[in-house]
């Protein structure tokens, strides 16, 4: 009991503290929509607020951004989540997230000391034979320690923050209320769908909080990557590896962003733009398991031009039927085919509602003209992929995530390549890939594995046929067989027929009084009141008082 009240003060504290933020940023009117409840009128004269004059000039996104630093370490990755998904925030708002920085102050290290001994269930001074107290870099959800094990090794020790998982489901649960709130008084707002959204970043932020299966991601990588040259994947070191720590091998490299140090070391930029997206190309049309974040930050480079990617905390998928879908989408905008491309858009998305297909295909050929022709070493792939996913989100298509982090890494691939070659082009290392995956599917293996899956899932549904009949049969046959109804849309229409069916039960009852009361009164007869039979009397009072509370009601509604 005392746990729970702890627990709704905390989230009441937090309701506070955000809804105080967002005022502060100016967003009042939004506040004041969701009917919260938690924060009076006047407290928009008494919160501080940027002047006015100010939050003009900044603009809508960039005082998001601003109000999401000032939340702390979930909203930080909530904005960098939202970031990634241009098909479901205006592009202008996932730019500015882009622009959230996960660098925040260093934990106390007696803090770090005793999550550490938590952990391991003895002193961490007898895991390592030295340990920096000093963070290498320190993010809102973790910080990183350079140590050294007893055998001599150098690692890098990932240590979640203590209390970081109790803040993200307090959090989490705040915003998925807010969404709720949200969708429920801003109609437009379920254009976004934000309940939807909250869930999806749910399932996100509760992997990162698991170091175990970033520990996992980094063992698939590496086998996935061994065979190339180019890239070097850190070792994971199990022994000390917990689901709060994570033990990794040191690297040694110059972060990939440090074009001097770069150049005094004497590595090739040129080869090492072209490695990292060859890197992403493989991963993704090879192996469908990909680095889903290979921003600057992230990227190390080695003497010999060798790619070392790190924090694997963030990775995407993709299967042989989403290459398939990939592959139709860019030979339609080879083949100027907006009908392919369209058919493929709505395989793959999912849609909430009745769209205009032939508006989308028109779009999408309008779109496809206005950069055909231009030749592939003066096109920048941001542009084009920025305005596909505007038209998605234009069209209310929710695309796969795991597509759209693709596309992500894509242009982030591209931008990197280009600080370090200012000639570089993606679509020169794209074009071979895709004509391997097209002609791959001319491959007599493939043919064959194709046509192998299609007789096993038909002989799964031949198998389970009779069954699932007969199953049909003896319901029908027992009058069992029921069919399930589900409206949608009709909750308010619902909603008004419960209230109106309840004022009519509610009039009746006081017309029964009404006319009771009279004929009590017509009889004359029992104790008096006023020289007026006592029941009748009270059977008046009491119908007058309904009366008024009814018409009170009524009145109150706005609806006569």
């Amino acid at each position: 009991m005392k746990r729970d009240i702890r627990k709704s003060i905390r989230h009441l504290n937090r309701y506070q503290e955000i809804l105080r933020v967002f005022i502060k940023y100016g967003f009042w009117d939004i506040v004041a929509k969701i009917q919260i409840g938690l924060i009076p009128d006047i407290a928009k004269r008494i919160l501080p607020q940027i002047e006015k004059k100010e939050l003009a000039v900044l603009g809508i996104p960039v005082r998001l951004r601003m109000a999401f630093e000032d939340l702390g370490p979930t909203f930080i990755k909530f904005g960098q989540m939202l970031s990634l998904r241009p098909d479901l925030i205006p592009p202008e708002i996932a730019q500015e997230f882009s622009k959230l920085q996960d660098e925040v102050a260093a934990e106390p290290f007696e803090e770090i000391e005793s999550q550490m001994n938590r952990e391991y269930k003895k002193p961490f001074s007898e895991m390592f034979a030295g340990f920096d107290r000093t963070p290498l870099a320190a993010a809102s959800m973790a910080q990183v320690h350079k140590a050294k094990l007893k055998s001599g090794e150098e690692v890098a020790v990932k240590i979640l923050r203590p209390n970081i998982k109790r803040q993200i489901e307090t959090d989490v649960g705040i915003l998925l209320n807010l969404a709720q709130l949200v969708e429920k008084h801003i109609p437009e707002s379920k254009l976004y769908d934000p309940t939807s959204i909250v869930k999806e970043f749910d399932k996100t932020i509760r992997k990162e909080q698991n170091l175990i299966l970033e520990g996992r991601n980094i063992d698939i990588f590496r086998r996935n990557m061994q065979e190339e040259p180019t890239i070097k994947t850190p070792l994971v070191y199990w022994d000390y590896t917990t689901e709060k720590i994570l033990v990794t091998e040191y690297i040694h490299g110059i972060k990939i962003s440090d074009l001097q140090a770069l150049d005094k070391a004497g590595i090739n930029r040129e080869q090492v733009a072209k490695n990292g997206t060859s890197s992403i190309l493989k991963q993704i049309f090879e192996h469908g398991f990909f680095h889903a974040d290979p921003h600057p930050g992230n990227i190390f480079v080695l003497p010999g031009n060798i790619i070392v990617p790190i924090d694997f905390g963030m990775m995407g998928r993709i299967d042989d039927e989403m290459k398939e879908d990939l592959l139709d989408i860019l030979r339609g905008i080879v083949e100027k085919d907006a009908y392919r491309i369209t058919r493929v858009l709505l395989k793959i998305g999912l849609i909430e509602e009745q769209i205009n297909s032939r508006a989308l295909q028109r779009d999408i050929l309008d779109l496809i003209d206005r950069y055909h022709g231009i030749p592939l070493n003066q096109l920048d792939a941001t542009i084009p992929l920025n305005e596909f996913m505007e038209l998605i989100r234009e069209h209310h298509i929710k695309l796969p995530p795991d597509m759209v982090m693709m596309g992500r890494a894509m242009v982030i691939s591209e931008s990197v390549g280009v600080k370090l070659y200012p000639e570089f082009n993606l679509f020169d290392l794209l074009i071979p890939y895709t004509k391997g995956i097209f002609f791959d599917r001319f491959n007599p293996l493939v043919q064959y594995r194709q046509i192998l899956r299609i007789l096993e899932q038909t002989t799964d549904l031949l198998k389970s046929l009779p069954e699932d009949l007969q199953n049909i049969l003896l319901k029908i046959k027992n009058d069992r067989l029921s069919i399930k109804f589900q409206h949608q849309g009709l909750e308010d229409f619902t909603r008004e027929l419960d209230r109106s069916s309840n004022r009519i039960a509610f009039s009746m009852v006081i017309a029964a009084l009404i006319v009771g009361s009279s004929l009590v009164i017509q009889l004359d007869k029992g104790p008096l009141i006023w020289d007026f039979p006592a029941l009748g009397v009270i059977g008046y009072v009491l119908a007058s008082f309904l009366g008024i509370w009814l018409l009170i009601s009524i009145l109150k509604s706005g609806k006569l």
